[in-house]
């Protein structure tokens, strides 16, 4: 006989899904993927495993962050030599600890801001949630009490925190939540038109503008580098404004795009940067922000009636993360690995643009240092041409417009693009006379 429980499970397909997996997928339907998953359990260099065997080309580097590959044991040993030290210390009040205290250091040598101080946390909605903070706290301390509004771009990506749902470009982000925005004093401006962003800080009034948070090349909605002119505009919007200007390189940081930062790519002298990813490849989470002396100094002067910036979590500045991301830093610079970025751009670039000339399915490819987007036409699905290259032993991730993603890691060989642009054009090919 039958129980009531084994009755319900096998009419009711939802309820066999809920009694799947104990962990819930992130960014999906667990409809779509429960049953579907790639269960990962090794990786190597450029290549991860899955746990039935399978063997992948990391096209994405995970999500944007394995840029000196998996499975790398210098930085196995930096973390378990630092767990026999001290697995890690708060940095709250008079305590901090010795790797922390070093890996700033570290970090303001290779800043994109020139004499920084440093706020280290966990990740980069971490990130994005402290320097929006931040913004406005700078602004209340400096009595403009109006300067609450933070903008940002259409189809932005700044995680998943309050502060990133509220400023997210990609609406799909912001619904379900009952209000607009979770945080009311944020608003979008256009992600490639500069004289757009103009009549918006007018129309909003610059007096009651904050900062301006952008991407330099915008990751998940689409892989967008920017237009001529568009970041510019917009340095000059917040210096004429006082708006300060905030730039997430939690994606192009530490290389992605051929220089330490994006800034330096680009010319721009950002009051604030957040960061993560890259800057320990993955292998430990942790993310920051980089201060100007603009927005610091105060905080710091030596006066009991100091501001005091009310910020800190509990792995704020973990010993064990950064001791790792010291030794990442290390062979980031051993290894030449932004140059080696600069050096295969080109080839990149024309692995790209060789991709769009094969098919007429390519609407259009846009790149910038290792990090690439193939837009395709409507009627062609990009979530499909993913699956099918995964069934090729090849890993690209469906992005905002139809896009397919390549960000590999930076030990990519030149062969190895080849191989994968291949496998993108069959794939593509396959999905397009399906």
């Amino acid at each position: 006989m039958t129980t009531t429980a084994e009755n319900t499970s096998t009419a009711n397909p939802t309820t066999k899904i809920a009694q799947g997996s104990a962990l819930w997928p992130a960014q999906a339907r667990a409809s779509q993927v429960y049953g579907r998953q790639l269960v990962i359990s090794k990786a190597e260099g450029s290549y991860i495993e899955t746990e039935d065997g399978r063997r992948l080309f990391d096209g994405t580097a995970g999500l944007w962050h394995a840029n000196i590959g998996h499975s790398r044991p210098e930085l196995a040993q930096a973390a378990y030599d630092q767990m026999m030290n001290l697995e890690t210390y708060h940095t709250f009040a008079r305590f901090t600890n010795d790797q922390a205290a070093q890996l700033a250091e570290k970090l303001a040598e290779i800043s994109p801001i020139p004499d920084p101080k440093i706020i280290l946390n966990s990740g980069g909605s971490d990130a994005i949630d402290v320097v929006c903070k931040l913004a406005r706290r700078h602004w209340q301390r400096e009595g403009r009490h109006e300067k609450q509004i933070i903008l940002s771009r259409e189809f932005a990506y700044h995680g998943l925190h309050a502060y990133g749902t509220s400023i997210a470009g990609l609406e799909f982000n912001r619904e379900g939540y009952g209000t607009d925005s979770l945080v009311p004093e944020t608003a979008r401006v256009s992600f490639n038109d500069p004289e757009q962003v103009s009549r918006a800080v007018a129309e909003i009034g610059p007096e009651n503008i904050a900062a301006i948070v952008t991407e330099p090349v915008q990751g998940t909605g689409g892989v967008n580098p920017p237009g001529e002119g568009y970041l510019e505009t917009i340095q000059e919007l917040c210096r004429e404004h006082e708006i300060l200007l905030i730039l997430d390189e939690v994606i192009t940081g530490f290389g992605r795009v051929g220089t330490m930062f994006a800034a330096e790519r680009y010319g721009l002298q950002p009051d604030l940067v957040t960061f993560a990813k890259g800057v320990t490849s993955g292998y430990a989470p942790l993310g920051g922000i980089f201060v100007s002396r603009r927005v610091w100094e105060p905080f710091f002067e030596d006066s009991d009636d100091a501001p005091i910036f009310r910020h800190g979590s509990t792995y704020a500045g973990h010993a064990t993360a950064s001791a790792v991301a010291i030794k990442h830093l290390d062979i980031l610079r051993e290894e030449h690995l932004v140059d080696r970025v600069r050096e295969l751009e080109p080839i990149f670039a024309a692995d790209l643009e060789e991709l769009a000339q094969q098919h007429d399915d390519v609407a259009e490819v846009r790149h910038a240092g290792l990090l690439g987007g193939v837009t395709l036409r409507e009627g062609v699905a990009a979530e499909k041409v993913c699956d099918r290259m995964i069934d090729k032993g090849f890993i690209s991730r469906p992005l905002r417009g139809n896009t397919l993603q390549v960000s590999p890691p930076f030990i990519v060989k030149e062969q190895e693009l080849k191989d994968y642009f291949a496998a993108m054009s069959e794939a593509i090919t396959e999905e397009a006379t399906s």
